[in-house]
């Protein structure tokens, strides 16, 4: 059959050898129960494609198979944390159709590559073989791009591994939001290893080719990403501890200084609240050294008890080591 692009009621779709894909991105309530009107899919299902908190799951019918899978997206709003896309997949023996809110770039990038008319070759390498085959292509796609978000997390582990150790940078923040975006994946791909595996046994009865080998590649796939997703989960978390410790260090240090000037104040700033009253005290009328003889003699009484209180802490180890501050 001659491959070609058809739009049919208002949906973009492709026809390949007689496997029509249907990508719907954004859908919208009036769309999906046409859709659903069409192709005799349950409500609740439909009611699932327009809800964006659903959890990923497998619900099988006679004649085809609904799945819901979560994906991360990008980032939103300048943030780190990547947001999570839900992908719906109605899969049966002659057709796929996909429902997503338009930011799952791989999936979107193999549609427009396979509606253009004069990529025929890698559309028939895409849908020439049957709908099991195509949506292993598509999860194949979406979880090989997790490999590119994995890097970035590694880069900025690199980067914080970096500052971690600088006393001028304060990197509390960044440590934060790379745990939490450790965590998203986690929270994401857990899930997702599940439902492929159960997935390989619900849609072969769509493809005459045995497809365990294509979806065991996927998983394999989804396992290496998170065994480096716990690495880095191990990893940020001795950062965290690191970072904790030695912001205590350092804020012990600055306490230690203050505490030491306060300390040493103490004299100074004693007697010279009990010269500074305005009545008469023992000394207040020497003279011998002209008229600041007074002043003179508590200055030299408080510098002296100043320095025998630094000489003092010292010799106890209290001072010192605040050069590194």
């Amino acid at each position: 059959m001659k491959s070609h692009e058809s739009y049919d009621d208002k949906f973009t779709s492709i026809l390949n050898d007689g496997l029509l894909w249907i990508d719907v991105r954004n859908p919208t309530r009036e769309k999906m129960f046409n859709l659903g009107r069409k192709y005799s899919f349950h409500e609740l299902n439909i009611e699932d494609c327009l809800s964006k908190i659903q959890i990923p799951k497998i619900d099988k019918y006679e004649d085809h198979v609904f799945v819901t899978l979560h994906f991360p997206a990008g980032s939103s709003n300048g943030s780190k944390i990547p947001r999570i896309s839900q992908l719906s997949i109605f899969i049966g023996s002659n057709y796929l159709i996909t429902v997503h809110q338009g930011d799952l770039k791989p999936l979107a990038e193999m549609f427009d590559l396979c509606k253009k008319e004069q990529n025929k070759e890698y559309r028939q390498i895409m849908m020439g073989r049957s709908s099991g085959y195509l949506l292993h292509t598509i999860i194949d796609a979406l979880v090989d791009d997790l490999f590119h978000i994995l890097m970035k997390v590694i880069g900025n582990l690199d980067d914080i591994e970096d500052a971690v150790y600088d006393e001028k940078a304060a990197i509390a923040r960044e440590i934060s939001l790379l745990r939490r975006e450790i965590t998203t994946m986690r929270r994401v791909l857990i899930p997702l290893k599940r439902i492929i595996v159960s997935l390989t046994r619900d849609i072969q009865k769509f493809s005459e080719e045995d497809l365990t080998p294509y979806f065991d590649d996927i998983k394999d796939h989804i396992d290496k990403v998170l065994d480096s997703l716990e690495e880095s989960k191990e990893t940020i978390e001795i950062y965290k501890d690191t970072d904790f410790m030695l912001s205590t260090e350092k804020t012990n240090k600055i306490i230690a200084i203050l505490t030491v000037m306060f300390t040493l104040s103490i004299p100074i700033t004693i007697i010279s609240t009990i010269y500074g009253m305005n009545i008469s005290l023992p000394g207040s009328d020497l003279k011998f050294l002209g008229s600041y003889t007074t002043l003179i003699i508590l200055l030299i009484i408080s510098v002296v008890l100043t320095i025998t209180m630094f000489l003092y802490f010292r010799t106890l180890g209290w001072i010192g080591g605040f050069s590194r501050l």
